[in-house]
């Protein structure tokens, strides 16, 4: 209605409910606005937000599943080519494995031994060449001894002296030292199979039926 003033915090609902001329740069504009059953109140507003919430929705169901072809090609792709690399790594690990372990074990069955003979002379001098009294000094000092290198192994290592452990460390420190004549390259190998395991994992959940947006019905089925 030509002049009334319209405040800045007037809606356009509310303005839109009459005719009304706006002035632009001292030019004059006849505004009709349109009937008022096409007007769009706060709760017809909130329904056409929901509208266009399914509408996207829907292109999304209907555009997802050509996106989860591509990823997973793509992924695919990735996994192949990483295998790839890490064929001929994985066949030198292996042998380097075979070769600690077997040098790992040696070791141990030579310490077996070592305990043994120690045994074998220290029963020999005790009931053969002398007697308990002169060998029982000699067994305390063997005994102190043993204790000694354990505390050593301690203070090199910083592990406690344990079978397990000592086992491990010494099956590391053979494949590690084989490794560099070999020219394995240790770190690249554990990249690659941390990025296998990352391209799986992927994989996994892009077959995920909740990622693929699947029917709730459709979901029980495949778990069934």
């Amino acid at each position: 209605t030509e002049g009334i003033k319209v405040a800045k915090s007037t809606s356009i609902n509310n303005l839109l409910k009459s005719e009304f001329w706006l002035i632009v740069n001292n030019r004059e504009y006849h505004v009709t606005p349109p009937e008022q059953t096409f007007l769009l109140g706060n709760e017809s507003v909130e329904k056409l937000s929901d509208i266009k919430m399914l509408v996207s929705q829907l292109y999304s169901t209907l555009n997802i599943e050509q996106y989860q072809l591509e990823r997973e090609n793509d992924l695919l792709q990735r996994l192949e080519d990483l295998k790839l690399q890490l064929e001929p790594l994985e066949k030198v690990k292996k042998d380097l494995e075979v070769r600690a372990q077997r040098r790992t074990n040696m070791l141990s069955w030579l310490g077996l031994g070592m305990m043994g003979l120690q045994f074998g002379i220290l029963a020999r001098l005790t009931w053969w060449e002398y007697s308990w009294d002169i060998m029982e000094p000699v067994t305390y000092f063997v005994t102190y001894g043993t204790t000694m290198a354990m505390y050593a192994y301690f203070v090199v290592t910083k592990q406690e002296y344990n079978f397990l452990e000592v086992k491990d460390r010494q099956y590391l420190l053979s494949f590690y030292k084989n490794a560099e004549k070999k020219r394995l390259d240790v770190h690249k190998y554990n990249h690659l199979r941390d990025a296998i395991s990352q391209v799986e994992y992927d994989l996994l959940r892009l077959r995920d039926p909740l990622q693929l947006q699947l029917p709730i019905g459709h979901i029980q089925r495949q778990k069934s």
